[in-house]
């Protein structure tokens, strides 16, 4: 690879990755470089598409682009395998490889959580690692998240990747959990966490503007945040 780039990802299915993944995404795009999203593989497809919901976000198919889609809403390994579908993790890496690189700042978007199988005997925290790009962690905001997220963070530090820091989505402060979980995490971690309320990605116009609004610029790699500074 040859730009900068970052993966942003989960503590599990659900919490809210392609929402953070099309903002910043969004982010990048209208400061004037050329990002990109990177989808290595979507299942539950249809309905579910994560990078059509970046490129819609951003206005242009330019914007994100996917691996191989399958149906069943499982993980990959599982799902390619009931579907009959030879899934190559070598072939996902260089897909992705080549997909970040030939961005100036490419963003990996995971599959469910770092653990979910991907292809062969390899999981999503493989790609991370293989790759060599650090991550975000995206996480829920309410009661459970202290476990889940503490032993993601662990899981990349295990590996060597770079942690940029954690986002609790859909944040609203309405319970005593949630109100203390941003400080208790960082504690836990050592890691800047943000906070991000819940952004339908049904209002593609709402999605880039509350994710720069709410989120500080360092959420990105060194390497990223100073393209922006320039």
């Amino acid at each position: 690879m040859t730009g900068p780039a970052l993966a942003v990802v989960g503590t599990d299915t659900g919490v809210g990755k392609t929402v953070v993944t099309a903002g910043l995404t969004g982010w990048l795009r209208e400061a004037g470089l050329d990002a990109r999203a990177v989808k290595p593989v979507q299942t539950g497809h249809p309905p579910d598409d994560d990078a059509a919901v970046v490129a819609r976000t951003c206005g242009t198919d330019e914007a994100a682009t996917c691996g191989p889609r399958l149906e069943p809403p499982l993980a990959p390994r599982v799902a390619a395998e009931r579907e009959g579908v030879a899934l190559s993790y070598e072939e996902l890496l260089s897909n992705c490889e080549r997909a970040l690189g030939d961005a100036e700042v490419g963003l990996l978007e995971g599959v469910g959580g770092l653990r979910v199988p991907l292809a062969g005997e390899q999981e999503v925290l493989d790609l991370v690692a293989d790759l060599g790009v650090p991550a975000l962690v995206v996480a829920r905001s309410g009661l459970g998240t202290l476990n889940h997220t503490a032993l993601s963070v662990a899981a990349l530090r295990e590996r060597d990747v770079p942690v940029c820091g954690i986002v609790l989505n859909e944040y609203e402060g309405a319970s005593v959990a949630e109100r203390t979980n941003p400080a208790e995490l960082e504690r836990m971690t050592r890691q800047t966490v943000q906070t991000l309320p819940g952004i339908a990605t049904d209002r593609p116009e709402k999605v880039v503007t509350g994710v720069r609004t709410e989120l500080d610029a360092d959420v990105f790699p060194p390497a990223v945040e100073k393209l922006l500074d320039e």
